[in-house]
Formats: structure tokens, C-alpha cells, sequence
């Protein structure tokens, strides 16, 4: 576990972007069971959520509310911290290998996208949000006629 001091302003990051945390196993299935869709955010210390995931997720959601595609929920958990929360996420990514960070849409609990830590280490913030964008845009997108 790390200093909860240290991982503080990294999860505060990601509540500014509009995700609320997750801190219990109970929680997340939980919020599993809900209909609709929801992105799932692995948070993590690591240099590539702070400089690209993180980052990236604000541009996308900040696209997706500009754009009718916002999931219907917004929700993390923090790898290194809430081990309990986290493996109760993970059930739900179909045998996907952890990595952190990750980037789940899931739609009524079913994986339908994911984003691994090789997904985004290997590319910048603006390739991040353009691959959360377009999950977004092809799950979440609210067309004129459903308004």
C-alpha cells in the first residue's frame, strides 16, 4: 500500500475530471449491477497515469460532454490502495490481464472496451483521449432522435 499523503492528489485528479471513487469490493459490484453505461477508471502512481491517463481522460470527457456521449457513470478505484475494490473491478474485464493504469466501458456490467497500461504508456495523453473518445462515441453517444 502507499502513503495515502502521496496518492492523495492523484485521486483528487480524477474526482476534479468527474470520477467518484470506489473503496470498497461492496461498492464495486455494486455499482456493477447497475444498467447503462459505465467507465472504469484503474488509477495508479505510475508516470503514465499521471502524465497520459489522467490527462487523457479529462480530454475525452471533456469531448464527450461537448459531443452527447458521456457514460452514465464515472467511477475509479485505485490500484495499490483498495486491493479488495480493485479485484472486484477486475472480475469484470473478461479475463483481461490487471494492469494499471486501466480504462473500462462497461455497458449493464459487460465489458464492451478496455484500454490496458501497453495502450497507454506507449502513446501521449491526445492518443489516450482519442482511444477513450471513440469507445465513448460508439457506446455512449446520444443521437438527436433518443433527446
Amino acid at each position: 500500500m502507499y502513503d495515502p499523503i502521496m496518492v492523495q492528489p492523484m485521486r483528487d485528479e480524477a474526482k476534479e475530471i468527474g470520477f467518484r471513487e470506489l473503496l470498497t469490493s461492496t461498492e464495486v459490484a455494486e455499482e456493477m449491477k447497475k444498467t447503462g453505461t459505465t467507465l472504469l477508471f484503474v488509477n495508479s502512481v505510475c508516470g503514465c497515469a499521471a502524465g497520459k491517463a489522467r490527462p487523457g481522460l479529462s480530454l475525452a470527457i471533456d469531448w464527450a460532454k461537448q459531443n452527447n456521449a458521456m457514460p452514465d457513470n464515472l467511477v475509479t478505484v485505485f490500484a495499490g490502495m483498495e486491493k479488495d475494490a480493485v479485484a472486484e473491478a477486475r472480475k469484470h474485464f473478461d479475463n483481461h490481464p490487471p494492469s494499471s493504469p486501466q480504462v473500462a466501458l462497461l455497458k449493464d456490467g459487460k465489458l464492451v472496451h478496455l484500454i490496458q497500461r501497453l495502450d497507454i504508456e506507449n502513446n501521449d495523453a491526445y492518443t489516450v483521449a482519442n482511444k477513450v473518445a471513440g469507445a465513448l462515441n460508439e457506446y455512449c453517444k446520444v443521437q438527436e432522435a433518443e433527446k
